[in-house]
């Protein structure tokens, strides 16, 4: 079900199998659609426009970013746009294959020339910031009164503020929603899903819709650990205490778990969950392309697959949750470091980069990604690109976006999946039950964190 780019990347390694993390070009999904021709004066704020030239040489920044592989051109006109709007800033970018960031970064930040800007995936950011490596823009960020913070999806921008400070601005994201087959819902004369489903109407729904004789499933989402998270969010769940301390085998938690078991084991309207055929990679994408699955849950990344190898209809919705709604978010984005010498340009170019509708219409127009921008009439271009015909519900999701669950220890980050994931798995197999699980895992938690 996860697989995807950027800072995803780093997730799909961690896990095997789809992903719920960040990698190749960040949520993009269908093949680009023509862009807004002109904004309006509403959504191009005279704050991106820099102050009156001088005579003076411009400031440099040096940017740095792996999203752009494959995008360079791209790139390049939104840092044309950019410079043409402020002429006294001049912008060197270096784009560096994913596999390579990490290190090359790393390198520049240990030798004392690190890049004024650069991305993080969302895991990323909070390992960095932990060590404080980062440029809290707080007070620039208040210092510019053009600004106003509701450019953003809330929560979205918000996921770049640590520990109350203002670290970074989301520059793409992508997220999970629920895919369905229309073509099935209309031969039992059923609803479609829509925002007011919980639990109970999906699975009223996917009892209705399993057809066992010819290898329907009435709805599928995969048992692992970035699912997990999320599904216990949809039930009032979490990780993490307000303190930081593991909250794992909560029985809210516990009932979530207990949840995802039974859509397979008692109410039999999903794949079994020892069923190998589903453990294969891709089999749960080609399951829902070949018309076998009438609800699941899949990344945005997965449109353009779909929109290739479905011969049916399908749209997307929120997913449902049971006392609230909570989707997967992965973003990309742009941070600065703590010895830049330039906050305030450094500030300027990354409003324009992540927010400014003549850097926004290029990247929604070339298909790179998804901008986390909350005006409706940047991202028009954005849900023209169609199917699905739902394409605003990608957006819409990020009201009810739930982060990975990084915790007070972000270096641990591996670890703790792990060991929450071995636990997950004991579960899925029938050798523990969900409360076992997870008391277990609460335990290696707590002992990792005590290390």
């Amino acid at each position: 079900m996860f697989k995807k780019s950027g800072a995803i990347l780093l997730l799909i390694g961690m896990l095997t199998l789809s992903a719920c993390g960040s990698g190749k070009g960040n949520g993009n999904d269908t093949a680009s659609s023509q862009a807004p021709s002109s904004p309006s004066a509403s959504q191009s704020e005279s704050a991106s426009a820099s102050p009156s030239a001088e005579t003076k040489d411009p400031v440099k920044l040096k940017l740095l970013t792996y999203t752009a592989s494959g995008q360079e051109e791209t790139l390049k006109s939104m840092v044309d746009a950019f410079q043409s709007a402020n002429p006294d800033v001049k912008v060197d970018y270096e784009v560096v294959p994913y596999a390579d960031y990490t290190t090359k970064l790393n390198t520049l930040l240990a030798s004392g020339s690190a890049p004024d800007l650069f991305e993080l995936g969302y895991e990323n950011f909070r390992a960095y910031a932990a060590k404080g490596q980062l440029l809290d823009l707080t007070p620039t960020i208040a210092a510019d009164t053009s600004f106003k913070p509701d450019v953003y999806k809330k929560l979205a921008y918000d996921a770049f503020n640590y520990d109350g400070k203002q670290m970074g601005v989301t520059e793409s994201f992508s997220d999970v929603v629920l895919f369905y087959n229309k073509d099935l819902f209309d031969a039992k004369g059923l609803k479609y899903p829509d925002a007011s489903w919980t639990w109970k109407e999906e699975l009223e729904a996917a009892q209705k819709l399993t057809d066992a004789d010819n290898g329907v499933w009435g709805t599928y989402a995969p048992l692992q650990f970035y699912e997990f998270y999320k599904t216990i969010a949809q039930n009032g769940g979490g990780v993490w205490d307000a303190s930081g301390k593991p909250t794992i085998n909560s029985p809210a938690n516990v009932e979530a778990l207990q949840w995802m078991i039974d859509k397979a084991g008692k109410y039999k309207v999903s794949p079994a969950l020892n069923d190998d055929t589903f453990n294969q990679p891709d089999a749960d994408l080609n399951a829902f392309a070949a018309g076998k699955l009438a609800m699941a849950r899949f990344g945005i990344w997965n449109f353009a697959k779909f929109a290739k190898e479905a011969q049916f209809n399908w749209d997307i919705a929120l997913e449902p949750g049971n006392k609230q709604k909570a989707h997967h978010f992965f973003a990309d984005g742009l941070v600065a470091s703590k010895d830049t010498a330039n906050a305030e340009a450094v500030w300027r170019f990354m409003k324009f980069y992540t927010s400014d509708p003549a850097a926004v219409s290029k990247r929604i127009e070339a298909g790179w990604s998804v901008p986390a921008v909350a005006d409706d009439a940047v991202m028009d271009a954005y849900y023209k690109q169609t199917p699905p015909a739902s394409k605003k519900i990608v957006t819409e999701a990020l009201d009810s976006l739930v982060l990975p669950p990084v915790g007070p220890k972000p270096e641990l980050w591996n670890e703790f999946t792990a060991a929450v994931g071995e636990e997950l798995d004991k579960a899925k197999l029938g050798r523990s039950t969900a409360q076992q699980a997870l008391d277990a895992a609460q335990k290696k938690v707590e002992e990792l964190l005590a290390k």
